[in-house]
């Protein structure tokens, strides 16, 4: 399905940093988390490197039964201008406002959209579509694609690509898509979970898990991303944001300018 206004569009590099208790960390399968130092740090990092967004999630919210870390976020917030994404422990309508208020521009929602899928609803009528985010955990199963919850921990049950349409319908405005099976693994986006999902919504697509260099990024734009998120590329400081656009412009990928950006 194209998608009128997107494929225009330059692409988006974002780099992720997976929070939990006010530390950046990075695991594989999102299992054996091991420390990638600090958010705010990170993130101005990442900014001066080039990065087009940045994204935030509270990995450990959800699984605990507790809020988003606000504080965590305000901290980031002073320390970077471009947009910001936040998501882990968002059950109603005003956590997410309590995240905008800390200086979120964006609100990811996951295992709480899946339990009670008008939250959705409730956070585009108060916030705007703009600003509604559904994160999707997704694993093959016996030959299809199901949606977790829980950071991972518990299938649903529920067809991918049926649950993204059903989310845009009720009011999310952007997909974050994370492959289980290849998160953390460097083998590549999963090209066939980030091609249905894109051909399915008419809204844009972020494709997360499994990137280890710049040729992944592309893969995942062909497959019809409309923008790539990475963590341990940049965690473990192999290429920065810049490095990547660069490359990412010799193979004709249209991404935004990287004047910006210092290394």
């Amino acid at each position: 399905m194209s998608k009128p206004g997107f494929s225009q569009l330059t692409r988006r590099i974002i780099p992720c940093l997976d929070v939990s208790h006010g530390r950046v960390v990075k695991g594989i399968k999102f299992q054996g988390l091991r420390d990638a130092g600090d958010p705010a740090e990170r993130a101005a990092l990442y900014e001066t490197q080039g990065a087009d967004e940045i994204v935030i999630l509270d990995v450990s919210a959800t699984p605990e039964g507790r809020g988003n870390q606000v504080e965590t976020i305000k901290r980031v917030r002073a320390h970077i201008s471009i947009p910001l994404t936040v998501g882990g422990g968002v059950r109603v309508v005003d956590d997410a406002g309590a995240l905008l208020e800390a200086g979120a521009d964006k609100v990811s929602v996951n295992s709480a959209a899946v339990a009670n899928p008008d939250l959705l609803t409730s956070i585009a009528d108060h916030y705007g579509r703009q600003c509604t985010v559904l994160a999707i955990d997704a694993a093959w199963r016996d030959g299809r694609s199901e949606v977790l919850v829980k950071g991972g921990r518990e299938g649903t049950g529920i067809d991918t690509v049926g649950w993204a349409e059903r989310a845009v319908s009720l009011g999310a405005g952007e997909i974050l898509l994370t492959s289980w099976d290849r998160d953390g693994t460097r083998e590549g986006y999963d090209l066939e979970l980030t091609r249905m999902i894109a051909d399915s919504v008419r809204v844009p697509v972020i494709a997360s898990g499994g990137a280890a260099h710049a040729s992944h990024l592309k893969d995942a734009f062909d497959a019809g991303a409309d923008a790539v998120l990475a963590a341990s590329i940049f965690h473990d400081n192999e290429m920065t944001v810049g490095d990547v656009k660069r490359e990412l412009i010799a193979r004709n990928v249209a991404i935004r300018p990287i004047e910006s950006a210092t290394t």
